[in-house]
């Protein structure tokens, strides 16, 4: 029988949330304008979110365990080592596929209303010996020692149709690396979402924007064509050593089926960077394409 952590104890003991720390299976909610936003974590992403609904539409596209909305990080990449072959991913690996067990490894849960907590030891993206590109995975193990706690909240301040989504990753003792390019949150979304769109802060409005690939340094938007479902993602200012961004990108998969957008920052430092906790904050905004613009006008002036 599997004993219970002082945190499961008081889950039974309370009610107060909706899944053992070792299950994936949870849901958060909250009324945002005429409907709820459901967020939704299995088991099968080791915690990671594969499910948000908002007014009766999936915003998620879930297929297999590199997608979702979720977080991943890379170190020391170079033209030879892409960012693929040191990868820890929150939600698994590229060998778990559809399937309904991730190789990253749940470490707590705690969802209770409009808040999930999560934290989860990552899988390497590839298995030692497989390649992305021509590339051998630089990795020794399937399951690394780098952690991703996240919390999400939804509503921010006045705004309920909106995500507070902090993130830190947890870079274990006994590593060396001068290169760190943190995935602080990726959105992967159904191809309905086909339209994009750049947040100008100059002008307070979106604006048209291709589909890339790249990064750009405005908020990015994904939309669907009639502009009745729109997520975008927005970082208040957060300045840290020895790193650069938020960088947001964008990329359109026609061959399968699925749209992304990202918010990246990167720390450098030749002499190496520091073992420990890395942190970030990002703003998710949820709903129409006028009431994603109306969130991004009131946020580009936005403090942490």
């Amino acid at each position: 029988m599997r004993q219970l952590s002082i945190i499961g104890i008081l889950l039974l003991v309370t009610g107060t949330a909706s899944a053992f720390p070792s299950d994936g299976d949870a849901q958060i909610r909250a009324r945002a304008g005429g409907s709820e936003i459901v967020i939704t974590t299995t088991r099968r992403l080791a915690g990671a979110i594969g499910s948000l609904t908002w007014n009766g539409r999936e915003f998620i596209n879930a297929t297999d365990h590199g997608r979702e909305l979720q977080s991943a990080c890379s170190f020391d990449d170079t033209p030879t080592a892409n960012s693929e072959t040191f990868n820890p991913t929150e939600a698994g690996s590229r060998r778990d596929g559809a399937g309904n067990k991730p190789t990253s490894r749940l470490l707590e849960l705690t969802a209770s209303g409009n808040h999930l907590r999560t934290k989860t030891q990552m899988a390497f993206w590839l298995a030692p010996g497989e390649r992305s590109n021509g590339q051998i995975a630089r990795n020794t193990n399937t399951l690394s020692n780098y952690l991703l706690t996240k919390d999400v909240t939804i509503g921010f301040r006045r705004w309920p149709q909106a995500l507070d989504y902090r993130v830190t990753f947890t870079m274990p003792a006994h590593t060396h690396h001068v290169f760190a390019q943190f995935e602080a949150l990726t959105g992967y979304m159904p191809p309905e979402f086909s339209h994009f769109w750049e947040f100008n802060p100059r002008t307070g409005k979106l604006q048209p924007l291709s589909d890339g690939p790249g990064e750009i340094e405005n908020p990015v938007v994904l939309a669907t064509p009639d502009g009745k479902f729109a997520m975008g993602i927005f970082a208040p200012p957060q300045s840290q050593p020895h790193t650069s961004g938020p960088t947001y990108g964008r990329w359109s998969f026609p061959e399968a089926r699925v749209v992304k957008w990202n918010c990246v920052f990167r720390v450098r430092n030749p002499k190496g960077i520091k073992a420990g906790d890395y942190s970030y904050r990002m703003l998710v905004p949820i709903g129409t394409l006028a009431g994603v613009e109306t969130m991004l006008c009131d946020w580009r002036n936005a403090k942490r």
